[in-house]
């Protein structure tokens, strides 16, 4: 394989790669604003050039190329046995030269910007700039404007690497962004009437290197410093993108991109950036609910078991099935868990998948592109994370055979057949809006329902008993994207106040329904799930039953429980956590 020398560290590439890529691949650092992997190269921003030596293809002497100028190594083919300085005395003279150009007219109110703290121009003042401005003249001044639905634009920040442009050309094709003026009078601006306003906007907040970008939702919400940042999926439509849920102290504050190559590249569209928001909804179910004498009120968690599990068993007692329809919206373990509370109850229950949500038709950016190609993106009209993956374990928990669809669950229940042999019915939710339709109210008449959701709506006064679940930023399990792809995630906060994840849920209802034995006399304090750097919170409950939930304990087994689930322990991909950042200040232990 061939190998390139930069700054003493000897780097393996591969053939097209600029010198850049190489040491980004290797981890040497070279400072960049310009470049991205997923754009054009411009080289515009200059910061990234260095001295290259190559050797003489007659006398094999390393020469400098260029005659020695310096040259970008963002747009510099890397060559084998070249060796390149982004160190040397020529170079770092340009590195802080660039940054005083960049820092001329950028105003100082890093106190105030969102972008502090993760900021470039932060960071290279500190690594690579003066240190001291020589400029006494008067900052040209810039306005501010807003570009569109979700992002503001602080002009008077922007360094002009023009990622935002290349970004709405190149990857959204919808070219609402353009370069305006000259010289120092330069600035980005939005064509007139025509605001950035397509699927994929708010990905200009992510590239912005600086704080010139800003994202309405979240502006002056949170100093990033504070925010802890855990892996997760895609959890309200079928794409499967990866993403980073930040938070703190138990509270959501923003969705940002988490880089998959094979399927979402660099990118995550603005539906599923905001789309967590009912994760704090006022609507949210917040404590166990039970019918008594035809009216719902609130109740404990032992005796709504209590009174759930001994319904269901009514139904297959007096000849009639108990249904279980479990939502696209769920994990894999989640639905193997009520797969095997239902085959529990009834051994011969019947499984059903809930609606699956279709919203417009599949896009694909840029327009025109294909679908493989290397660099387009494609949003799905299916907004449900996980219908392939409930379909799977369904079909393997039945034998094979796969479970009823929507439609066919409500035909079951006897919606225009005037009969049902469905004496009992399990309903999963966690839509991030009202999902009830009037017929699957209708189709539940007469029936003993237990339903487990996330928000309230027209089903809970249908039911007989009510479960608060937990959405998927408050729990850890997998999901199947509409391309086949097992991916785990991480609970990212504690859920919310009484609620519990179905995945608990269910492990409580096997606990009462198999008449497990308490594991102490009295009443526990338990800490509540929490994650690092955040205070735990604990509350006193009943004695503990079941086992906690566990989504990689659970995939275990599922591989055990059946052949057709072994993919659970071989093919589910786990997401890597982010490095802990290393502080470049001295410590000195006192």
């Amino acid at each position: 394989m061939p190998t390139i020398t930069i700054n003493g560290r000897r780097c393996e590439f591969t053939p097209g790669q600029t010198i850049l890529q190489a040491a980004n691949a290797a981890g040497v650092e070279i400072p960049q604003y310009c470049y991205h992997d997923g754009l054009s190269v411009v080289a515009s921003c200059r910061i990234c050039l260095g001295e290259v030596w190559s050797p003489d293809a007659k006398t094999g002497q390393l020469v400098a190329q260029m005659g020695g100028k310096l040259q970008p190594t963002c747009q510099t083919p890397a060559t084998d046995g070249a060796v390149v300085y982004t160190d040397s005395p020529k170079a770092v003279a340009n590195q802080k030269a660039v940054m005083e150009f960049l820092l001329i007219n950028h105003p100082l109110d890093c106190p105030v910007c969102d972008q502090a703290g993760e900021c470039y121009l932060q960071d290279y003042s500190y690594e690579y700039g003066r240190g001291v401005s020589r400029f006494e003249e008067q900052k040209v001044k810039q306005p501010k404007k807003d570009l569109g639905e979700h992002v503001l634009l602080y002009s008077d920040r922007c360094i002009m690497c023009t990622r935002c442009v290349r970004f709405t050309r190149e990857v959204s094709g919808t070219s609402e962004l353009m370069v305006a003026g000259r010289g120092n009078k330069e600035e980005i601006d939005v064509f007139p009437g025509v605001p950035l306003d397509n699927e994929l906007s708010a990905n200009v907040i992510d590239l912005c290197p600086v704080g010139a970008l800003l994202d309405k939702d979240f502006l002056f919400a949170q100093r990033v410093w504070f925010l802890k940042s855990t892996p997760s999926i895609d959890g309200i439509t079928a794409s499967g993108d990866n993403i980073w849920v930040e938070h703190n102290e138990g509270k959501v504050y923003r969705l940002k991109p988490r880089t998959n190559l094979s399927i979402n590249k660099w990118w995550i569209t603005d539906e599923v950036r905001y789309g967590w928001k009912h994760v704090s909804s006022e609507a949210r179910l917040r404590t166990p609910l039970r019918r008594q004498y035809g009216t719902l009120i609130e109740s404990d968690y032992a005796r709504a078991y209590e009174v759930a599990v001994e319904g269901l068993r009514k139904a297959p007692v007096g000849g009639k099935r108990l249904l279980v329809m479990v939502s696209p919206m769920l994990s894999c373990e989640e639905a193997f868990l009520l797969g095997r509370l239902a085959q529990e109850l009834d051994p011969s229950a019947r499984f059903a998948v809930g609606p699956v949500p279709v919203r417009g038709q599949d896009k694909v950016f840029p327009a025109g592109a294909a679908e493989t190609d290397k660099k387009a993106f494609k949003m799905y009209a299916e907004k449900a994370p996980n219908a392939r993956g409930v379909r799977r374990v369904l079909a393997a928990l039945s034998g094979g055979r796969a479970p009823m669809e929507y439609a066919d669950a409500l035909r079951a229940m006897g919606l225009g057949t005037g009969g049902s042999d469905i004496g009992a019915v399990v309903l999963t939710g966690n839509y991030p809006s009202e999902w009830a339709t009037s017929e699957l109210c209708d189709a539940l008449g007469g029936k003993f329902v237990v339903l487990i959701d996330t928000l309230a709506g027209r089903l809970v006064e249908k039911a007989d008993v009510v479960l608060p679940g937990a959405t998927w930023l408050e729990k850890s399990g997998t999901f199947e994207n509409a391309r086949g792809a097992l991916q785990a995630f991480e609970q990212a906060v504690p859920v919310i106040e009484l609620a519990k994840s179905e995945g608990q849920l269910v492990l409580d209802l096997l606990a009462e329904a198999q008449r497990v034995p308490s594991r102490a006399a009295d009443t526990e304090w338990v800490v509540l799930n929490t994650t690092v750097g955040q205070v735990a919170a604990s509350v006193e409950v009943a004695p503990p039953r079941a086992k906690a939930f566990n989504a990689a304990n659970v995939r275990i087994e599922m591989a055990k429980a059946s052949a057709d689930l072994g993919v659970f322990v071989t093919q589910v991909s786990v997401p890597e956590s982010r490095n802990d950042a290393r502080t470049d200040m001295p410590l000195v232990e006192l």
